[in-house]
């Protein structure tokens, strides 16, 4: 109780001059009967309800703006790109169906936007840059560099990043943005989770990317590895859209950087 007192008469007085041994201790007292009392409300049903997002309404009405400014950017881009690319993409079909057996577009199940109640599952299209059934014997695994499923064709379209280009379609969908974070592959989330934290947030109200920082800094994934290098540039774009002008300096030299590695091979 002394100890207490003690403490009491400092917050009164505005006492600020520090009481090593007590002021440890009373912290100590004071942190455990802080747990129990949580411990006890926890108990008596108080904390019944998820926790929700402190929301500023500030923070939320500049991300609506820009939000609103990148959809618009997106489909005029997506449609500016598909008027230059489309003979980029039929000779990358007429290669795909002439030098192997399959399908010409690859489909594959992705993760997408999610918010507090809600996770958008969709497929994103590319172009066949694998054998077919690729993953019939070693299961969903990321490709590597030297991959052998990859065939001669889509190893010069993965180093080219021409195999994203029906991602295009997409963007016009409203399923991707043309800048964002990978979308990544819903059997690979639970690993990613346990040895990633907080990996699941990084399309927490921003929509994957056809390339995006993470994709131009660090490339494909291989690991676990590189995955967990990645998600400091995931989160540090989407903290880019709490501020207009630092979103747009940053969606510029992403869009530079993108045009590089697509101009100069340097993709995996």
């Amino acid at each position: 109780m002394s100890l207490h007192a003690v403490q009491a008469v400092k917050t009164i007085f505005a006492f600020k001059k520090r009481i090593p041994i007590v002021d440890k201790v009373n912290y100590i007292l004071n942190s455990y009967f802080l747990g129990l009392w949580g411990i006890i409300r926890y108990e008596q049903g108080y904390f019944d309800t998820p926790w929700q997002r402190v929301k500023s309404a500030s923070k939320a009405q500049t991300k609506s703006v820009i939000r609103v400014i990148k959809r618009s950017l997106d489909i005029a881009g997506a449609l500016f790109a598909l008027s230059l690319v489309w003979p980029v993409c039929l000779i990358a079909a007429l290669a795909i169906k002439l030098t192997s057996k399959g399908p010409i577009i690859f489909k594959q199940l992705r993760v997408g936007e999610s918010s507090d109640d809600f996770v958008e599952l969709f497929y994103v299209y590319k172009f066949r840059s694998m054998v077919v059934d690729a993953e019939s014997r070693s299961g969903a695994v990321w490709a590597s560099k030297d991959d052998p499923r990859i065939t001669a064709v889509g190893r010069f379209m993965r180093k080219t990043r021409i195999d994203e280009l029906p991602q295009l379609i997409n963007v016009l969908k409203g399923e991707m943005s043309l800048i964002g974070p990978r979308p990544e592959r819903p059997v690979f989330y639970g690993k990613l989770e346990k040895d990633i934290p907080y990996f699941c947030q990084r399309t927490y109200g921003v929509k994957p990317g056809i390339s995006g920082l993470a994709q131009v800094m660090n490339g494909y994934d291989e690991t676990i590895d590189d995955a967990r290098s990645k998600i400091g540039w995931d989160y540090a774009y989407s903290l880019s859209m709490s501020s207009p002008r630092a979103w747009a300096k940053l969606e510029f030299s992403i869009v530079v950087k993108t045009l590089q590695v697509v101009f100069t091979g340097k993709g995996q």
